[in-house]
């Protein structure tokens, strides 16, 4: 069965070159939330700007803990909690 991209770029990964990003979690975000990363991360082709410095999980994460503090505060936040919980508050 074939991955279908939706209107937000959801259903298929857009890297271009290497990704230490799990394929299963490219597939699931937006176009616009890959295109964040750094290259080095996750090759988009795309200048990715904004970027972090720590990680603002505050419960489990299936991310590696270097994408973690990668990529800005917006990015984690933007993903499921069932992947990167960023729920809990206070921390």
């Amino acid at each position: 069965m074939q991955n279908v991209e939706n209107e937000a770029g959801q259903g298929v990964s857009h890297a271009v070159g290497d990704s230490k990003v799990p394929q299963k979690l490219q597939e699931h975000v937006p176009q616009s939330v890959e295109e964040k990363l750094p290259n080095q991360i996750h090759d988009t082709g795309s200048p990715a700007t904004n970027q972090g410095s720590v990680s603002h999980a505050t419960g489990d994460s299936k991310v590696p803990k270097g994408l973690q503090e990668a990529v800005p505060e917006k990015l984690e936040k933007a993903l499921p909690d069932s992947i990167h919980d960023t729920s809990k508050k206070g921390l």
